[in-house]
């Protein structure tokens, strides 16, 4: 894995790709993951990553002129998206393309759909289902399973990944690791 500068900390991450640029005061948290050409700059306030949260490909990290960025645990920041000084709750997932802008609070076990824009200071209750642009909450209902999922599947790819396999799905521990997570899941509820 790739070392970075003296104000980031790395807390046993799973997988940092090479390609991952890395400046400022960053917290990774445990058993995260940076995929490809991940772009993470905090000249001022911090960014923290959760554990087993995953930053995927293309995405682009900053802080607001007066807001921290704060991703909590269990998460998928998912392709290209921007998320520049906001929070985002425990197991929640932002979609494909989505910009989540200054002072925007995304509550826990959310889902904001690709393709949308949260406009700066925007908050969103936990359990929402948001979309569009501006986003909007349009629909209620507890994520969290499905989102512990999708970290949970990052997570185990990403200590494949570490390890040079790129095939992790069709791994019998993969499975198995994967129906122990959603019978932890389900049994809690």
């Amino acid at each position: 894995m790739r070392k970075f500068g003296p104000g980031v900390t790395l807390d046993n991450a799973a997988f940092i790709h090479e390609t991952a640029l890395v400046y400022g005061n960053v917290h990774i948290g445990e058993g995260a993951s940076l995929w490809p050409y991940v772009v993470i700059r905090s000249e001022m306030h911090e960014v923290l990553i959760g554990k087993r949260t995953n930053i995927q490909d293309f995405v682009m990290i900053h802080v607001g002129n007066e807001t921290p960025t704060v991703i909590g645990d269990n998460c998928s920041i998912t392709h290209h998206c921007t998320i520049h000084g906001a929070e985002i709750g425990d197991a929640c997932l932002i979609g494909i393309n989505s910009t989540l802008m200054d002072g925007v609070k995304v509550g826990r076990n959310s889902i904001v759909a690709g393709h949308s824009i949260v406009t700066e200071g925007t908050v969103i209750p936990e359990n929402s289902i948001v979309a569009g642009a501006p986003a909007r909450v349009i629909k209620t209902r507890d994520n969290s399973v499905a989102n512990v999922m999708n970290a949970r599947f990052y997570y185990e790819n990403a200590l494949a990944y570490r390890q040079g396999d790129h095939r992790v799905t069709e791994r019998k521990d993969f499975r198995q690791a994967m129906a122990e997570e959603m019978n932890l899941l389900t049994t809690r509820s």
